[in-house]
């Protein structure tokens, strides 16, 4: 079971690669009145990283909250060359809306210098992330700087596959795949961490022509939701052979606002970075074979699909606020 409280409120910075559902993420912990986001990081991973960052920038500012800081990072993996996936996204990444140009630019301190930053500048315990990308920036910001792992609350991450294998390889997860060594880095941290994998967002697609309620909110907001997500499902009904598509980074999101929706197991894990055919597989000991000590929330499966989704649309009904 998750730790969280489902009434808890969360002072967190997102770590992104938007993509459509990074997209329905951001604007989920944005419309959400229990999470107050410091600033957003993005990385390279489902398109190039000078645009996940311009493209965090976009959804911001349509949400209402430009003054929110994004702050571009790693522009390739830690040891590995960028895998973009514009087959699946689009070359914008968030394909599906005819998005207006960003009115301000990322801001010029290289994201992992302002992570570090501000981890170490904030009480110590206060701050959750919330990581939807390959890992990148926040191993590259633990090597730099090991005293943050003190400071971070908690990590959700969405990435990995175990009953579900990969929906990359027949053994990895996209988010794992494109840095391995990133994630492994990460997961021996210390720091207490919910996994959001491939295994639990399967077992919630979004309900069958979800994109007309979307549509029905009546706001930019649902209008670009709609768009997006009708792209989103294009490549992704097709390789499943489905009617929807689970909104993957979105339910990270909701995995922290509403555990009692989710059930898992504490458990070790840890990525495989050398196989010839498993490379970026999340290897989790489910039965605790190993004796090696638990080190992740894994979750499994979410119990109810449908209210997960009602809760996701009455979030993003608010957006943009009331002036």
């Amino acid at each position: 079971m998750n730790a969280t409280q489902p009434d808890a409120t969360y002072r967190v910075i997102i770590d992104t690669d938007p993509g459509q559902d990074d997209a329905f993420a951001l604007l989920l912990a944005l419309a959400s009145p229990r999470i107050h986001i410091l600033g957003v990081t993005t990385v390279s991973g489902n398109v190039p990283a000078r645009q996940t960052a311009d493209n965090a920038r976009r959804i911001v500012e349509l949400a209402g909250h430009g003054h929110i800081a994004v702050f571009a990072g790693a522009e390739r993996p830690m040891l590995r060359e960028a895998r973009p996936v514009v087959e699946i996204h689009g070359e914008t990444g968030i394909d599906g809306w005819d998005w207006p140009l960003a009115q301000r630019p990322p801001e010029p301190r290289h994201a992992i210098e302002w992570l570090v930053e501000t981890l170490l500048r904030e009480p110590a315990g206060s701050v959750s992330l919330i990581a939807l990308a390959p890992q990148t920036n926040l191993a590259l910001a633990l090597r730099l700087e090991p005293a943050i792992t003190s400071r971070i609350a908690r990590i959700v991450f969405m990435g990995g596959g175990y009953f579900e294998g990969g929906n990359m390889t027949p053994a990895a997860e996209y988010n794992i795949l494109v840095d391995p060594e990133a994630a492994a880095i990460v997961l021996a941290s210390g720091i207490d961490i919910t996994a959001v994998p491939i295994d639990c967002t399967h077992t919630a697609p979004a309900p069958v022509d979800w994109s007309q309620e979307l549509d029905a909110l009546g706001t930019e907001v649902g209008r670009a939701c709609a768009g997006m997500m009708r792209f989103f499902e294009i490549h992704g009904n097709k390789k499943f052979g489905t009617k929807s598509r689970p909104l993957h980074d979105a339910i990270a999101v909701g995995a922290l606002l509403w555990p009692e929706l989710f059930e898992g197991r504490r458990c070790p894990v840890d990525v495989e970075r050398s196989g010839h055919l498993t490379t970026g597989m999340t290897v989790v000991d489910w039965l605790r074979q190993t004796g090696l000590p638990d080190n992740c929330l894994w979750l499994r499966r979410c119990l109810d699909p449908a209210e997960l989704y009602r809760r996701m649309l009455a979030e993003l009904a608010r957006l943009p606020p009331v002036a």
